[in-house]
This record gives C-alpha cells, sequence and structure tokens, in this order.
C-alpha cells in the first residue's frame, strides 16, 4: 500500500488563514498547546454557564483510532488516526471546520505490531506558514500543503535514521524555530533531536543522545537568549534552537521513559513534572548555561499526561491522587487541591486545561469527555458549569481539544465533534449529565 492523499471535493490552492468574519477576533489554534504553545487562548466572550442543554452541536464525523490532538487554523481542522481496514495505515485529515466535511485526507502504510496502547497516533499537527506537518506512532513526519494535502517531503525515522522506538510509541509534536521543525524520536547516532528544513526536509542539525520520550519541547527567551527546553526520559536539557548545541543539563531519570507532561517556563523557571518521581523546578541565570535545581516534590506535584497552567505566580498541576494542584511557582508549595473533583481519579487521571483570555478563567475537558468552565486562582478550583460533549470509547480522552473562533474540538478514538461556545443546544442528546461539584445525576 503507498502513500495516497483523497480529496473529498476541490480546494481552491490559494488557502485562507483568517477565520470567518463572525470570529475574527477570536485566535486559531495552529498547534500543540494552542497559538502560544502554553495552554492560552483569546477566545470570544463564553457565557458564565452552560445552558441547561449544553453547548450546541454543530457536527460530529467518524475517525479511526488515536490519541493525536485537533489543530485549528482558518475553516480548517486537522487530526491525526488510524485506520485498520482494508489495510493498516495511518491518516492525516483535513475537515472543514464549519460543516464538518472532509476535505482531504492523506494515507500511508504503517505496522504498529505490539505497540502498546496501540490504537493510534499521539502527536498533534502543526500548521505553519501553509503547510501541515505531522509525526506518527512509528516514526512517519510527514510535510503536507495545508489546503491541499500534497506531499511536499516525508521521513521514516526509524527506517531512515535509526530512530528508537519507545514503548508507547512517538508522541512529541513537531516544533518549529525560525525556517526548521524540530522532530523528537531518539535517532541514532547523537540524534534525540533532529531539526529538518521546514520547506526541504533536509538535516540541519542533531542533537543528544537520549532515547526519545513524550513531552514536546519549548521554545522559550530568557535573559535575550532562546532556548530550546527538552524534557527526556533521563534529563531536562536545553538547547540552543539555532544550532543544537547544549547549552545545560539537569539529570531526571524517569520509570518507564514517561516523560510526558510539556516543561512550563515562567518567571524565569523550568518546571517538568512526573508521574513516580515527581517534580523539579530549575532556575535560569544570565548567562545561557546558568541554571538551578531549585526545588523538587513527590508529595503533591506527580502529574502525567495532564499539562500544567500557571498565572500570577501560581501553577496549576494535576496529581495522580489529589486531583488538581494550585501550588506556588517559586517554593513549590501547595496551596490548595480541589479533590478530584475536576476530572476522576484513576490510574491515568487527565485533563486538558486552557486559560481564556488573561482573567483566572479556564476551560477545560475531562478525561470523560465532560467540557468544563471555571476560575482558578490562589482561593480554590471554583467550577461554574459542565455538560458532556463526547463519549469515551476504548480509553479515556486523552485526546488534547482544540479551540478557535466560537467553536470547541474534541475527538475519541470513534468521533470527532465541534460545538459551539457561545450558543445553546436544542438537543437532549448533548444535554448536561453532570452536576457543578462533579457528581452524577
Amino acid at each position: 500500500m503507498r502513500a495516497t492523499t483523497r480529496h473529498a471535493h476541490w480546494v481552491s490552492p490559494v488557502f485562507l488563514f483568517a477565520v470567518l468574519a463572525s470570529t475574527a477576533s477570536a485566535e486559531d489554534w495552529p498547534r500543540w498547546r494552542g497559538p502560544r504553545g502554553d495552554g492560552t487562548w483569546n477566545g470570544p466572550k463564553l457565557p458564565d454557564k452552560w445552558p441547561d442543554g449544553g453547548p450546541r452541536v454543530l457536527w460530529r464525523r467518524p475517525v479511526g483510532g488515536g490519541f493525536a490532538g485537533i489543530v485549528v487554523v482558518g475553516d480548517r481542522v486537522y487530526t491525526i488516526d488510524r485506520v485498520k481496514d482494508p489495510r493498516e495505515a495511518e491518516r492525516i485529515l483535513c475537515f472543514d471546520a464549519s460543516s464538518g466535511e472532509l476535505i482531504w485526507e492523506h494515507a500511508y502504510p504503517v505496522q504498529y505490531g505490539k505497540l502498546d496502547y496501540g490504537n493510534g497516533p499521539r502527536a498533534a499537527p502543526t500548521v505553519h506558514d501553509g503547510r501541515v506537518y505531522t509525526l506518527g506512532a512509528v516514526g512517519h513526519v510527514v510535510c503536507l500543503d495545508a489546503a491541499t494535502g500534497k506531499v511536499h517531503w516525508t521521513h521514516d525515522m526509524i527506517g531512515r535514521f535509526g530512530a528508537r522506538l519507545s514503548e508507547w510509541g512517538f508522541a512529541a509534536s513537531p516544533v518549529i524555530v525560525d525556517d526548521k521543525v524540530v522532530i523528537h524520536t531518539g535517532a541514532e547516532p547523537n540524534g534525540s533531536f533532529i531539526a529538518f528544513d521546514r520547506l526541504t526536509g533536509r538535516e540541519s542539525w542533531r542533537s543528544l543522545p537520549d532515547a526519545a520520550g513524550y513531552a514536546t519541547p519549548i521554545v522559550i527567551e530568557h535573559r535575550g537568549q532562546r532556548q530550546l527546553i527538552c524534557w527526556t526520559p533521563e534529563n531536562v536539557r536545553s538547547l540552543d534552537p539555532a544550532t543544537g548545541k547544549l547549552f545545560w543539563s539537569v539529570p531526571y531519570k524517569v520509570t518507564y521513559g514517561v516523560s510526558i507532561a510539556t516543561p512550563i517556563f515562567q518567571d524565569g523557571i523550568v518546571f517538568v513534572s512526573g508521574y513516580w518521581e515527581g517534580s523539579k523546578a530549575i532556575r535560569l541565570g544570565d548567562a545561557p548555561g546558568d541554571h538551578e535545581l531549585v526545588w523538587e516534590d513527590n508529595r503533591w506535584l506527580r502529574g502525567l499526561m495532564s499539562q500544567p497552567l500557571y498565572r500570577d505566580g501560581h501553577a496549576y498541576s494535576l496529581d495522580k491522587q489529589h486531583g488538581l494542584i494550585c501550588f506556588d511557582l517559586k517554593t513549590g508549595k501547595k496551596v490548595w487541591d480541589d479533590g478530584n473533583r475536576m476530572t476522576p481519579r484513576g490510574r491515568n487521571p487527565h485533563a486538558a486545561m486552557v486559560w481564556l483570555g488573561d482573567a483566572d478563567r479556564a476551560i477545560i475537558l475531562n478525561s470523560e469527555g465532560d467540557l468544563i468552565l471555571a476560575r482558578l486562582n490562589s482561593e480554590g478550583y471554583v467550577e461554574q458549569s459542565r455538560a458532556h460533549i463526547i463519549d469515551p470509547t476504548d480509553q479515556r480522552i486523552w485526546a488534547h481539544p482544540a479551540y478557535a473562533g466560537a467553536r470547541a474540538y474534541a475527538r475519541s478514538d470513534a468521533e470527532l465533534v465541534c460545538v459551539s461556545l457561545t450558543d445553546a443546544s436544542s438537543s437532549p442528546r448533548d444535554s448536561n449529565s453532570r452536576t457543578s461539584d462533579g457528581g452524577s445525576r
């Protein structure tokens, strides 16, 4: 089976990257964790509470398996999935944001074998300057035209670059830095991170002998110097994004290699959180190589997949036992926990949290498929409303949603759903299913 690109209908070669006029004030969602890669989104003013019928469902479309997040640019929605019939393949999918109509798909053959949690891809696509960049679960990197799905270039990271497949597959989203796209697959030799020319696919630099983890790296700027902050199963590292040169490194070996949650950088501090070994906070100094481990915690701050948030001196992280934790970022001191109200406690607790604007309000999709409006601040967790928008399938809802215009997009292993964030629903199918304290009605 060769790679194929199928078009559902004709698409103009001139791709419009502007949102609809009615939602022009709201940001797109072009990459993992949103427009800035930090879980912040400036959208329309949302209601204080969902109506009794919940947010209005605009459309639902079937998709294949996978945990890959969703991205939205203009009136296009992108994700990546896996199908097994008639042959096993990963598919990069492009839908119309307004109607849910499939615009194009690009499929290529894969063999997952005994890959654990092997239902589909993990990494969200990245859309930049008219192109879509993806990393599949078993190492296929693809660069496509965002309007048409035409292939610009592709790499098999295992077959061509000696990438070492981790237990749960490759999961770090492609990161754009200037004219490069950075891919994390633990290639050999010394290719834990490889930067490719984003237009041609030619290798620009490679760095580090570390095996592949699951965390998407972030680009920060500190004291006038950009740094690529990377968390691998062995270390927290900082690289020069222009050359791949190592600036600094802090050892942090984690059980089963589960370096998953994307690091955050605020107030001069890099924060990472792991499931078994807990959290580390690293303060950066004046020179690019200056750094100091300022605190560690393995009692309250033991995160897994849920991405931390930060605002006004306080950070918010989902602990594997105690639920959502608010803590002082400079000291690591716990301020409060929510007693597992936001999302159920379990073996793999999860919720995708996103700030709405610059206030203390967040929109949250939890592992049960509930869309939540809440306020997060040093005083506590105040839930305003929740509505059930998508049903889990074999696993909980682990794929990260997207927000763009006045809509939210979420997916499971079976469907992709689009809901209006400003309109009420008239359908009983989409009514609220839980009370504001998280209990069942």
